[in-house]
């Protein structure tokens, strides 16, 4: 787990400046002015923060060696030196999606929603990383982390409302949407 695990910390110290902290849906996190990206998994909220979340990069769960060999080819590395947007996006989805079966969600995630296939039209504009909680007992299933060029904030934006208006969607409960700007060094 060394290396994949990560826990983002929202509070008054970190190398991202909170621009805009956005509830979706479900509750919100409470408000603070900068984002601390730590490798592995604090055990407890650090002095001065005002939340935490922790995450896993996993397993590929619904792709395709096809599409994984496309998005490897295709997905920029993050902490690019022009990338000085970023937005975390957590999201816990409904019990109705976790009751059905690996090849139903499958279906759902990109056979009809065409969530790998919308998220290769934005690369190598945007870079990302997913990461599993539901399993570490986080309040969100997923922390997504992306991050971007100034340049292309707009394509950031489209791809987002886009993955919002699929069938996929529709299971989201909760969804948080907290934009960054690179701290000057």
């Amino acid at each position: 787990m060394i290396g994949r695990a990560f826990t983002f910390v929202g509070g008054n110290t970190g190398l991202w400046r909170v621009t805009r902290q956005d509830v979706v849906s479900g509750p919100a996190l409470p408000a603070c002015s900068a984002l601390d990206v730590q490798p592995g998994l604090l055990p407890e909220l650090p002095a001065g923060a005002d939340w935490l979340l922790r995450g896993v990069q996993s397993n590929e769960r619904y792709v395709t060696r096809t599409e994984k060999t496309a998005l490897v080819a295709k997905q920029p590395a993050l902490g690019r030196a022009e990338a000085t947007c970023a937005a975390l996006i957590p999201i816990r989805k409904s019990q109705a999606w976790w009751d059905l079966m690996q090849d139903e969600r499958r279906a759902i995630v990109e056979e009809r929603s065409k969530h790998i296939a919308l998220g290769l039209d934005y690369l190598p504009a945007v870079a990302r990383r997913l990461h599993h909680s539901r399993d570490l007992g986080e309040p969100f299933d997923f922390v997504t982390w992306f991050e971007y060029a100034p340049a292309h904030a707009a394509h950031f934006e489209e791809l987002v409302l886009r993955l919002r208006e699929t069938e996929e969607w529709r299971y989201v409960e909760a969804e948080l949407d907290l934009r960054f700007e690179r701290a000057p060094s």
